[in-house]
């Protein structure tokens, strides 16, 4: 009987130990497991068909981001893309054409550590800085009430936050999250919320918002599941008038969705 308390003794100090490592693996990998960009030299050059500008916008000390401006004849306004977690710039730029045909110039700015931005993401606080100083330096060239800011997926955070504080023409969410923390829930529901470093509560800002706000989220999302979208529809006491545009069977990529599409030229017509 000793024995046999003495095993599991042993078994729950060896699992204990096994979920500490993992923890501490995990929270000291947060930032490269999040933001798993790809970075580019600094002489690289951008090939796109279509008319654009490269803009570098100093955030401190430290940091710039790079960024590209497309270019549409007679634009309407701009469109404020705030991109995914993977890849950068030289990828990014393909969806420009989706907006520049519907009469838009779209910016794309690539995050600390992504493409030929410098410095590295560190703190939720800091990401977030970083997309204010980048927006308020795109107001000096485009009236706010011809702005409409896009998020998807990981960008959906600091869309919604850029919305909030500030007075854009529409906000459109791809692929939004409720919060971070629930998407991580979801992935890894061992891991304690309090270790989380990016929280990026999309459903705190959302209420604050009040320019239109359009939804699209694939029913097949195994990124972020579908339900975060249900869940951000039906916060109380929300003043704007939030449309969720439900995209059956797509999977998380709802960018050249037809109905994504269709929906979109609605909106920026």
């Amino acid at each position: 009987m000793k024995s046999y308390k003495r095993i599991l003794i042993i078994l729950g100090c060896i699992f204990t130990g096994l979920y500490l490592l993992i923890i501490t693996v995990l929270y000291f990998q947060q930032e490269r497991l999040l933001f798993p960009g790809s970075k580019l030299s600094q002489s690289y050059q951008f090939e796109y068909l279509e008319d654009f500008e490269e803009l570098n916008i100093p955030v401190d000390d430290e940091a710039t981001i790079n960024g590209l401006l497309f270019k549409a004849e007679n634009a309407k306004g701009l469109v404020f893309y705030l991109h995914g977690n993977g890849g950068c710039l030289k990828t990014w730029g393909d969806i420009a054409n989706t907006y520049t045909n519907l009469g838009y110039d779209i910016f794309i700015p690539d995050y600390r550590g992504y493409g030929k931005s410098t410095g590295d993401i560190e703190n939720e606080n800091q990401f977030f800085e970083d997309m204010r100083k980048v927006y308020t330096k795109l107001l000096k060239r485009y009236n706010e009430d011809e702005v409409i800011i896009i998020g998807y997926s990981i960008g959906t955070g600091a869309a919604t936050m850029l919305a909030a504080e500030n007075n854009p023409k529409k906000l459109i969410l791809k692929a939004p999250y409720y919060s971070l923390t629930k998407v991580v829930n979801n992935k890894v529901p061992f891991m304690p919320d309090f270790l989380l470093k990016y929280k990026f509560e999309t459903y705190k800002y959302l209420p604050k918002v009040n320019a239109p706000v359009y939804m699209f989220h694939g029913t097949n999302d195994r990124i972020i599941p579908y339900s975060n979208s249900l869940e951000l529809k039906e916060i109380p006491d929300i003043s704007v008038k939030i449309e969720l545009i439900t995209l059956k069977d797509e999977g998380h990529q709802v960018g050249y969705n037809k109905v994504y599409l269709n929906k979109l030229a609605e909106i920026l017509k």
